[in-house]
């Protein structure tokens, strides 16, 4: 674990300065003639933990909340809602879906858990204690992300569109086109909603997007290539998935599909993108 964290440190160090040089270079040859209005942050990352995380998880939606991850995990036969110690990475409690459906995101939301499957089309909602099927629902899209603002759902479906969904009735009541000064910003993916924003996994990519819920455009980028060690390839890992937020203590964690570890990260500013 050490020789871990200390690769990994190393790599972020040589990355930085690698890139920072890059930056100079690019920024005298090409001054920059936008204003301040399109400017948009990029960010990079600092390891400040790494955490053992289940290999054969195959990680869909991620929520920290009194000391534990709750994490729903995705493919057919194998999707399920778990409970998982933050130290360990052992599995306290799991509940397997039916064969049938492929799990998606979830979202903690008052004293209940929601978890969206792929295409089938239905969501499933426990009682957060017990882990019991307290009911399902239905809707139109594939279910990717789900996380919520304490008032209203906020889902994605693989597209450039997050819904906003009544927590009752499971009925959408709005929605928002996500933007990057005008380009729409598709495979919106995994959810968490930290201090006022939306942050999200870019399926495919090492991205998380920043999202202002109010208009949909980008607030800032962040960039976390290079997270996993690239010994860990080795392994039948996929791609980048899973951002939870430990709001008492303001921690960021971050993992993927498949992997062995968990990160926890310090957000670091980098260059306009």
């Amino acid at each position: 674990m050490v020789y871990l964290r200390i690769r990994v440190a190393f790599m972020n160090r040589l990355s930085g300065i690698l890139f920072l040089g890059l930056f100079v270079i690019l920024a005298v040859i090409f001054p920059c003639s936008c204003s301040n209005s399109d400017v948009i942050p990029v960010y990079t990352y600092k390891v400040i933990n790494v955490y053992p995380h289940d290999p054969n998880a195959y990680t869909q939606g991620l929520v920290f909340e009194n000391g534990v991850f709750y994490e729903g995990t995705g493919l057919y036969g194998r999707s399920t809602l778990r409970r998982v110690d933050l130290e360990t990475g052992n599995v306290l409690q799991s509940y397997e879906l039916p064969s049938e459906y492929f799990g998606e995101g979830i979202t903690v939301f008052r004293d209940v858990i929601i978890q969206l499957t792929w295409q089938s089309h239905t969501g499933f909602v426990y009682d957060k204690n017990s882990f019991k099927l307290l009911r399902d629902f239905t809707y139109a899209t594939e279910g990717w992300g789900i996380t919520n603002d304490g008032e209203r759902l906020i889902m994605s479906d693989g597209t450039s569109i997050l819904y906003f969904l009544d927590p009752d009735t499971f009925s959408t009541i709005g929605h928002i086109q996500v933007y990057d000064n005008g380009t729409p910003i598709n495979k919106l993916n995994e959810l968490e909603y930290i201090n006022g924003q939306i942050f999200a996994n870019i399926w495919q990519t090492d991205e998380i997007a920043m999202i202002d819920p109010d208009n949909g455009q980008v607030s800032g980028w962040i960039d976390l290539s290079g997270l996993l060690p690239s010994q860990n390839y080795d392994l039948p890992v996929d791609v980048l998935n899973g951002i939870a937020y430990d709001t008492a203590n303001s921690r960021l964690f971050v993992t993927g599909k498949l992997w062995p570890w968990l990160f926890e990260i310090k957000l670091v500013p980098f260059f306009p993108k």
